[in-house]
């Protein structure tokens, strides 16, 4: 089989085994894939990497321990969790201190023909959800895993720095739990997707009770400190490579509370895929082979791109 494969910042594309599948996991044929940010930097260097990358997929099962999984299409969770420890008793098996995950962190990603993933992680996918939507449901996810962790009153205005990809799913999720979004990014043809679904992207200056930094930018931070009111709410959801700087003097005068951000629960993101209410397919650049993906990952470095799928 065919798998993508990272190093030293080259993507190339190798011929590998099938995997072999340990009890308790899955075989599943990758049909779609994503290109995120985290693959981008994973590329330049983030964690050391070096290896398939890949997590964001929807895929149909060969293989399983029950027969009542094969056939079905199915998207899965990222972090391979022990499932005993204190965190996976918790349920925050994205906690677990011996995890693995998909495609960042020891164990091979989805960009291949054939990848494995516990049987746990799995979330088998309705009839009627198309394949390119669904296989927006892990960013989608993250998004919505703000309102897991924050206390959001009704209602309230709530900043969104960036309009990548992960920076729309944001606002766009946060708008359709009905909060007042107010988007700033730099590509007018991005926020016209967030403008369209009722997002405000006027870019007036002001402070807010309430920021998520989705610029995917070192600058990112230093920016939302600067428009985060006394005692507000910064939310951290971009993932760099390297050191971020910022002043902390406003930070701490200011009484800024910083709530870091990643992966969140499938059963929102998927809910809201659904019921159609976020418009994944307007944010979807190119779709490639598997076999190109060097010119895939070219075109999703590229400025203004939004996401590219492999399959």
């Amino acid at each position: 089989m065919i798998s993508v494969y990272l190093d030293a910042g080259a993507v190339q594309v190798r011929e590998e085994a099938r995997p072999e599948r340990p009890e308790g996991f899955a075989l599943i044929r990758p049909i779609l894939m994503g290109i995120c940010n985290t693959d981008l930097e994973l590329q330049r260097g983030y964690y050391g990497f070096a290896g398939v990358p890949g997590h964001e997929f929807v895929g149909e099962v060969v293989e399983a321990d029950t027969q009542d999984w094969v056939g079905k299409r199915v998207v899965g969770e990222i972090n391979l969790a022990c499932g005993a420890c204190a965190w996976c008793r918790r349920d925050l098996g994205r906690h677990c201190p011996s995890r693995s995950v998909l495609g960042i962190v020891r164990h091979p990603g989805a960009f291949r023909e054939f990848l494995t993933l516990p049987g746990r992680n799995l979330h088998a996918l309705p009839d009627d959800l198309p394949t390119e939507r669904a296989v927006f449901a892990e960013p989608l996810a993250a998004a919505c895993e703000i309102l897991d962790q924050v206390a959001l009153p009704c209602g309230a205005e709530i900043a969104v720095l960036g309009d990548g990809k992960l920076g729309l799913l944001i606002a766009l999720v946060l708008n359709a739990h009905g909060y007042r979004v107010r988007q700033f990014g730099r590509h007018p043809e991005k926020l016209e997707i967030a403008r369209d679904a009722g997002v405000d992207t006027t870019p007036a200056p002001g402070q807010f009770e309430w920021v998520v930094d989705a610029t995917g930018s070192a600058e990112g931070l230093r920016e939302a400190v600067g428009m985060t009111r006394p005692r507000g709410t910064i939310i951290l959801k971009s993932t760099v490579h390297g050191l971020v700087g910022v002043d902390t003097a406003p930070v701490i005068v200011n009484e800024i509370t910083l709530v870091g951000s990643r992966c969140g629960r499938f059963e929102p993101a998927l809910d809201l895929l659904t019921r159609g209410l976020i418009p994944v397919d307007r944010m979807v650049s190119d779709r490639l082979p598997l076999a190109e993906a060097p010119r895939a990952f070219e075109k999703a470095a590229r400025k203004g791109v939004l996401k590219v799928l492999l399959g």
